[in-house]
């Protein structure tokens, strides 16, 4: 593949990681490739410098009127999507067209549906903000879990930091896996953040009971994945009956004892398979599957890809390397 050409949009108030995450991954990419896969372009209205949300004063390369795209647009977020400028809503609606690719990064999916280029799309946004880009725009599907949804030539990511996955995503479509291992090694994070990994891990996305036999159980279960975690035997270990216990749990942690452990599971067996080398059929007694083909079927159901397919795309590289190093090829 050639060059690739990228338009970052600027405007008051955009959020500078926003920004400069995707581009530290297309120029890591240029570097590393020792050619310029991405030639990256920013833009604001009136080619006017404009001031980040944490105050960095930014100046962009040209005037958004004039700026034009032929791959990719991406549009950042930030403090200066609550009150969109139109001279950007409006040149996103005459011009977006024009890209082969558009791609938000955090609120930036604000700006996108502010120009009706998320109708009938499924998207994502930072978490605290999905209930809003719902409520706001009922033809936009949100979908308030994954790092980032690509819908045709659509993609949205989640808050902040997601724009580096979503960046990393894309070098890997464009020049391969190996490249966007490379870079992701350079910026000193992991290339295994799959799009439909959730913002959070299961402690932080749901609440903590506010009791104390609760809260406690919930620390329990995360430490325990695979004792007997059934409704019978965690009520047994806070004094409660099982109805009792399964609707207070329900009550303060936000979801069923029976979600609530499907998901610890699941992200316990999701660290293992990234971070050890352990067969799946130790995974899964140790994570409470009871055998492999149950935890292949959550994982199926909830990731779309079964624990071996898992592991070998999202493993850890530093761990790919240490066994590399144990284990060479002759």
């Amino acid at each position: 593949m050639g060059t690739r050409t990228v338009l970052i949009v600027l405007f008051e108030g955009v959020q500078s990681l926003d920004l400069t995450g995707p581009l530290e991954v297309f120029s890591t990419a240029n570097r590393l490739r020792g050619e310029r896969g991405y030639a990256v372009t920013t833009a604001a209205p009136g080619g006017r410098p404009v001031h980040t949300s944490s105050g960095l004063l930014v100046t962009p390369d040209e005037d958004l009127g004039r700026a034009r795209v032929t791959d990719l647009l991406l549009v950042p977020g930030g403090e200066g999507t609550r009150d969109p400028d139109p001279d950007v809503v409006g040149w996103l609606r005459r011009h977006a067209g024009e890209a082969r690719q558009v791609v938000s990064v955090c609120t930036g999916a604000f700006l996108l549906a502010e120009a009706g280029l998320l109708n009938g799309h499924r998207a994502t946004t930072h978490w605290a903000y999905c209930g809003t880009l719902a409520g706001r725009y009922p033809d936009v599907e949100v979908d308030a879990e994954p790092i980032f949804v690509r819908d045709g030539r659509v993609a949205t990511s989640a808050g902040v930091t997601a724009g580096i996955d979503l960046a990393l995503a894309l070098v890997e479509e464009d020049f391969g896996r190996e490249l966007a291992l490379r870079v992701a090694r350079q910026l000193v994070v992991f290339l295994r953040r799959p799009g439909g990994q959730a913002q959070f891990s299961v402690q932080l996305a749901t609440q903590t009971a506010s009791s104390e036999p609760l809260q406690g159980i919930q620390q329990w279960i995360t430490e325990h994945p695979g004792d007997d975690l059934t409704v019978d035997a965690l009520a047994r270990r806070v004094n409660l009956s099982p109805r009792h216990f399964a609707r207070a749990f329900t009550a303060e942690v936000g979801m069923s004892p029976g979600r609530y452990v499907d998901r610890v599971r699941l992200e316990a067996a999701r660290r293992q398979l990234e971070d050890t080398t352990d067969g799946v059929m130790h995974i899964a007694h140790r994570c409470g599957f009871g055998t492999p083909e149950a935890m292949r079927r959550a994982f199926l159901r909830t990731l779309g890809v079964g624990p071996a397919e898992y592991r070998r795309r999202f493993q850890s590289g530093l761990r790919r390397e240490r066994d590399a190093d144990r284990h060479p090829v002759v």
